[in-house]
This record gives C-alpha cells, sequence and structure tokens, in this order.
C-alpha cells in the first residue's frame, strides 16, 4: 500500500456533482492498493496513520497525532500511486491491483481506521472520476509505503 496523505484544515470529494465525503480538520489520506498488499500491511498503516504526531501542540510543536486531536479522515482511493513510468511517456498502472482484489481491501481500510479513531471516516468513491478538494495546513504532506517502512 502507498498513501500520500495531507493535514488539512478542509477536505472534500465530489462525484457527479454530489459531495461524497467531506472534513474539517484533519487528514486526506490517497491510498494506492497493489496485489502484493496484506492484513499486516493495513493494520500497520491504519495504526501509522491515527498515531503520526503531525498536529501542532499548544506551542506550535508538530507532537499531537489525529487520535489526540479528535481530527477527522478522508481516504480516496488512487489506482496512480502505482504508476510506473520508467519507460516511455505513458505511465503503466499495472502494479495496481484489479478492483476485484482492492475493493474488499479499501473496504477493510475504512473498517480498520474507523475502529482506530472511534468513529466513522468519509470516502470518495472507489474507482469513480472523483473532484478533490482540499486546503492543505502547513503544508504538510507524507509519502508512506507499506513495503518501505521508512
Amino acid at each position: 500500500m502507498r498513501v500520500v496523505l495531507q493535514r488539512v484544515k478542509r477536505a472534500s470529494v465530489t462525484v457527479e456533482r454530489k459531495i461524497t465525503g467531506a472534513i474539517g480538520e484533519g487528514l486526506l489520506v490517497l491510498l494506492g492498493i497493489e496485489d502484493a498488499d496484506s492484513l499486516e500491511d493495513m493494520n500497520w498503516l491504519s495504526a501509522k496513520l491515527v498515531n503520526l504526531r503531525i498536529f501542532d501542540d499548544h506551542q506550535g510543536i508538530m507532537n499531537r497525532s489525529l487520535l489526540e486531536t479528535g481530527g477527522e479522515l478522508l481516504l480516496v482511493s488512487q489506482l496512480t500511486l502505482f504508476a510506473a513510468t520508467k519507460k516511455g511517456n505513458r505511465p503503466s498502472y499495472s502494479r495496481a491491483a484489479a478492483p476485484s482484489v482492492a475493493i474488499p481491501i479499501y473496504e477493510k481500510m475504512i473498517e480498520l481506521l474507523s475502529t482506530a479513531l472511534g468513529k466513522p471516516i468519509q470516502t470518495g468513491v472507489f474507482g469513480a472520476d472523483m473532484k478533490v478538494d482540499l486546503l492543505n495546513d502547513g503544508p504538510v504532506t507524507l509519502i508512506m509505503d507499506t513495503k518501505n517502512k521508512e
């Protein structure tokens, strides 16, 4: 699994002119899924996302987690995170999991993140043409990969 996460003041996803998910302060998480992803990857990533200390404390130091701030989370599937761009000019998405594999993983991530936060999370629509609107806070943007835990 690969994610791009952004600390936001607000974020929303629109599909066919309807908002499918919207949050105030919290995290916008763009999620890429590949065939090799496992329950171990999902457990590690969900725990990491809610516990990363990237929100300011009372002194303005990034020292608080999403759990500690009571912030919200918006999860958006994004197969393009596994684009291969080494050859030619047309990206290949062959590493991205097919919907038959990715949808159950995406749904499990929703469940794990909701449980870890103790409240429902917001989402986009898997495989849809989505319009994502956000107000990045900081900006704070991180890239994480469960196969390369840096």
